[in-house]
């Protein structure tokens, strides 16, 4: 869109200009809940059963899943602001691919190497997943569901404000 002309466009119209990157975001975000919906009913379709999950419990899953949707769209997006082009803004966000790959989504922490569990266990990803198999599988959540929101909080505000900056300073 940086390219295209039709930001340059929004900026001399008489709107405020956070709403373009708000607006971005809140798309980006349901677009990824609609998916998440469709690989849920999938997975239930072929036979995922959550052992014992109440309602609350699911919907406490689903807004944890947008509370991280919405912190990596605001960080996706301050990634892609400072990008000189769009193939260099989806090269980007690669760390964000690689972060659950590091986490406790497919291995235990506790049977990871010592020197390796530091980094599995403080990353944003590992107390997300943790809180999610806890609420839909009957694990026990600890302290993980907090955690999951003030990274997801801490990581919003952040990208919010890097996004905001950069889009305010860039003349183009």
């Amino acid at each position: 869109d940086m390219n295209e002309g039709i930001i340059a466009r929004f900026r001399t119209m008489a709107i405020h200009r956070p709403s373009i990157l708000v607006g971005h975001v809140v798309g980006s975000v349901l677009q990824c809940l609609m998916s998440v919906l469709l690989v849920g009913a999938v997975a239930v379709a072929i036979g995922f059963r959550s052992t014992g999950a109440t309602a609350l419990e699911w919907l406490a899953a689903f807004g944890v899943t947008a509370l991280i949707a919405l912190a990596l769209t605001w960080v996706a997006v301050g990634m892609g602001l400072v990008s000189p082009n769009a193939e260099a803004a989806s090269n980007n966000a690669l760390p964000l691919v690689v972060l659950p790959l590091i986490s406790s989504a497919f291995v235990p922490i506790d049977s990871m190497p010592g020197w390796f569990r530091p980094i599995a266990e403080y990353q944003p990803f590992t107390p997300a997943i943790e809180t999610l198999r806890g609420l839909l599988l009957g694990t026990g959540i600890g302290h993980n569901g907090w955690l999951a929101v003030a990274w997801c909080a801490g990581l919003t505000v952040l990208g919010y404000f890097w996004s905001k900056a950069t889009f305010d300073r860039d003349p183009s």
